[in-house]
């Protein structure tokens, strides 16, 4: 799991430089990364403890194509116990690499904030909190605070309605959960999230309806596909895919 393509709807490949976690939250509960660990334990030899993988540090450099980077599927870059030094390496690689554009998702938004003074923000760095009730709408209010040039929400699983101020905010995920234990989402809290971003200007993205498997209930929602992506990523691809690449290549 140190990369790979992936079918998450909203990325294009995942990079883990630290596996492993704890619960914090209801969002928590039947964390998919902790049951992937179950299904193959050879492959993480310390289970699901927060581990740190200093030779995955590099991988980005060697991806040629510009892409869609989400930063710890199997983590959160924000956990307690990833020392900060680790943390500015980690951010080094993106900032080496500004043909990628990288998406982290934190719980610990308190730690997020803490840490986002001290470290050199690259513009290729999009971070987000998960919002999955009302209970947790103040994570928002911390994201708004860090210094990155798109700042996100991922209400998934989403676990009830939410009424969201949306200042400051640029891209809201919505999903429901998968698995033979899912909590079902009521549609009407997706459509409230979706009239809320449309009223705010801001893009949605509905990832699934959820069920037994992620591809269950589909990705309809009132009859569309809710595809929207922040207005910065369709200006990234003009950017690196018209007359960069040998710039690319010097660079990697």
């Amino acid at each position: 799991m140190a990369s790979i393509n992936t079918g998450i709807e909203w990325t294009d490949k995942t990079w883990n430089p630290t596996t492993g976690c704890d619960k914090v939250s209801p969002g928590c509960t039947h964390c998919y990364a902790e049951a992937l660990v179950r299904r193959f334990p050879t492959n993480f030899p310390n289970g699901f403890a927060l581990t740190l993988h200093p030779e995955r540090l590099q991988d980005p450099l060697r991806w040629r194509k510009p892409s869609r980077i989400f930063v710890n599927s199997m983590s959160d870059l924000f956990h307690s116990e990833v020392p900060v030094s680790f943390l500015k390496e980690v951010f080094e690689t993106i900032g080496k690499t500004p043909w990628h554009v990288y998406q982290i998702l934190t719980k610990r938004h308190e730690r997020l904030l803490e840490l986002a003074q001290s470290l050199d923000w690259p513009d290729n760095l999009w971070m987000g909190v998960s919002v999955e009730n009302q209970n947790y709408v103040s994570r928002i209010d911390y994201l708004r605070q860090v210094p990155a040039k798109v700042r996100f929400l991922s209400c998934e699983p989403l676990l009830g309605s939410l009424q969201l101020d949306l200042t400051g905010i640029h891209w809201v995920i919505v999903g429901g959960e998968s698995g033979q234990k899912h909590r079902p989402m009521n549609l009407e809290w997706a459509q409230s999230i979706r009239d809320q971003c449309q009223e705010a200007g801001v893009a949605f993205f509905f990832k699934q309806v959820g069920g037994r498997t992620p591809k269950a209930g589909g990705r309809l929602l009132d009859g569309n596909i809710w595809d929207e992506m922040p207005s910065l990523w369709h200006l990234h691809i003009q950017r690196w895919e018209n007359g960069n690449v040998k710039l690319i290549s010097k660079l990697g």
